[in-house]
């Protein structure tokens, strides 16, 4: 029995040819949108697959990441006094740690000579047992453009001079005191303050880390950033030997500088030893046990959430996966590998055009100090002038987490930052035999990483390693607070310098002029 309404379909003369060729109709249809769908998923999935790899543009990479008009600038742009001649007393730091440490500890220091309105005195630069190097501020930075560089925030000298008083000479020995850890501003305006006052001079010691990172001040924040990118400039010697060396690269092309973290302190604080031979996780353990605390590590967890250091070999994956070829030329920023040509092996069958200062310039200058605090500075150098730069591991690396932050301040220069807790897994099924799709997963990883573009700051990430968006500024700002401050700001600030230092002659002026009239 026929359905009703096929009944009355058909009920023309001549209506079942018309019917089959509708039904042939429909058929053609469903053919024909069934084909565009799987050939527009194909070549939706095919797009991906060729996209895919070059959606990290190896040759973009080259060039800065893309600013979105921010540009660097950390001078004033709000009332600004200039230092006053009386202050509260003298200031002494010990900057403790390695070279970037003691850079951050620098900028903190001068911001809380700042806060407290006193005198700075050049800070000390630990001779730790690490470096065995006594260098001192005089023997790493240009002491002269430090000092004028911050002539407008805070007054440096050299040392505390002494008093002459009733005949006498007499030194002021600085009251010591041992700063609590990220102490906030209120700290230093009231218990270091009051020493201060009471002493004439404090000495602060240890001062690492002793200055709270995130203050709701922009314009303090920007005065760090002018100690950091601007007063702090390495001595003549070390610029000419880094510039020497970049020239040198350069000639030949791009380079890109790779800090290759794989070094016995950060492997032992990480606690990853399963890859070494029981005689290095001896001597791993033992140096562990020497400088940190105690603490329960288990490799395995450890790696799986990312906290390992990322081998040679990983590193050369990762950049082989992204794009790079045999050809690519690095410079390696990194101290005694540990574990040695066993783990060097891999990465240079991959990168053979590899290079350090060593091996760049070999001056009786550099190769004298290559462990000290000349050869990090060198190191420093070469990384923020590299055209790309790419640390492998960031977590409590000075060194890395500093040229971060000065490259994204030098102009948004390229960072390839890996991100160990998305690959740990796609290594950890590498190494199991899984090696299908390997890249494929390492790009979808990488394209998620910032390549030195603007930020937004979220901790744990220091402020040294990202100073956006206090320190940067727009020219046409949709937010008023991110105007670019005026051109010629450094010519007021000088006028204001100029008219204080204008008052205090006229105030003595006419101080002398009073004793006279008294006599």
């Amino acid at each position: 029995m026929r359905r009703p309404g096929l009944h009355r379909q058909h009920g023309k003369q001549g209506g079942g040819s018309k019917g089959i060729y509708a039904k042939l109709a429909v058929v053609v249809v469903v053919l024909l949108i069934c084909t565009f769908s799987v050939f527009f998923s194909a070549t939706i999935s095919g797009n991906r697959g060729s996209l895919e790899p070059s959606e990290i543009n190896v040759e973009e990479l080259w060039e800065s990441a893309k600013s979105g008009g921010w540009r660097p600038s950390s001078a004033p742009r709000s009332d600004w006094p200039p230092p006053p001649k009386e202050t509260n007393g003298y200031l002494r730091v010990r900057c403790n740690g390695g070279l970037n440490q003691q850079r951050n500890a620098i900028c903190n220091a001068v911001l809380a000579a700042r806060i407290m309105n006193a005198t700075l005195v050049l800070p000390e630069l630990d001779a730790n047992s690490f470096w065995h190097d006594d260098s001192g501020f005089q023997g790493i930075y240009d002491v002269e453009h430090f000092i004028q560089t911050l002539k407008y925030d805070v007054r440096i000298v050299e040392s505390i001079p002494e008093i002459h008083k009733n005949g006498k000479t007499k030194k002021i020995k600085a009251h010591q005191i041992r700063p609590p850890r990220d102490a906030p501003i209120s700290w230093y305006t009231t218990v270091a303050l009051k020493k201060m006052k009471e002493h004439g001079a404090i000495y602060l010691t240890p001062f690492s880390h002793r200055l709270a990172e995130e203050i709701d001040n922009a314009e303090y924040q920007r005065l760090r950033c002018r100690v950091n990118y601007h007063a702090l400039r390495f001595k003549p010697n070390i610029m000419r030997l880094s510039e020497s060396i970049v020239d040198k690269l350069r000639a030949r092309g791009h380079f890109m500088s790779i800090h290759l973290r794989f070094e016995m302190d950060m492997l032992a604080f990480a606690g990853c030893f399963d890859i070494f031979s029981p005689e290095e996780q001896s001597v791993l353990k033992k140096y562990r046990k020497d400088n940190f605390a105690d603490k329960r590590l288990v490799y395995n967890e450890r790696r799986a959430i990312g906290k390992c250091p990322l081998t040679p070999e990983e590193v050369g994956l990762v950049l082989r996966a992204v794009g790079f070829d045999n050809s690519t030329r690095i410079y390696l920023a990194a101290g005694e590998l540990f574990g040695g040509e066993r783990f060097m092996k891999p990465f240079r069958d991959l990168f053979p055009r590899l290079e350090n200062h060593s091996s760049v310039d070999s001056s009786e200058e550099l190769v004298a100090n290559t462990r000290g605090l000349l050869g990090s500075a060198v190191d420093y150098m070469v990384c923020l002038l590299s055209d790309i730069f790419m640390p492998t591991y960031d977590g409590p690396s000075n060194f890395a987490n500093n040229l971060l932050g000065h490259r994204l301040y030098y102009g948004f220069r390229t960072t390839i930052r890996p991100d160990r807790k998305g690959l740990a897994p796609i290594f950890i099924d590498r190494e199991n035999g899984q090696t299908a799709g390997f890249e494929q997963a390492v790009r979808r990883v990488m394209l998620k990483t910032n390549f030195g573009g603007p930020h937004k700051r979220v901790p744990p990430e220091s402020f040294y390693t990202n100073s956006w968006p206090e320190c940067f500024c727009q020219m046409s700002p949709s937010n008023p607070a991110d105007k670019c401050p005026p051109d010629n700001v450094l010519e007021i600030l000088e006028s204001q310098l100029e008219n204080e230092v204008n008052r205090d002659l006229e105030a003595l002026m006419e101080t002398n002029s009073t004793r006279r009239t008294e006599i």
